[in-house]
């Protein structure tokens, strides 16, 4: 039960991290969730938004982080 309270806090702590660094990047100027290729549309009675470019823009620097981390680490 102790390593999956200690999961969860982790898990938080990421989130809250994660959150931290997009209303820095907003502060900044930077348009994530705003990007060239990001879909909308807005209807009368409905909306849709997925930001598809704001996704490949982060899995990209994601992808990088983690390689250099692996890669450093060993």
């Amino acid at each position: 039960m102790a390593a999956l309270g200690k999961t969860l806090l982790a898990l938080g702590l990421l989130f809250a991290l994660a959150g931290a660094i997009l209303l820095f990047a907003a502060r900044l100027g930077l348009p994530l969730g705003r990007l060239p290729g990001d879909i909308a549309y807005r209807g009368r009675r409905v909306s849709f938004y997925f930001p598809l470019a704001t996704s490949l823009l982060l899995s990209i620097v994601l992808s990088l982080l983690f390689y250099l981390f692996s890669r450093f680490h060993r």
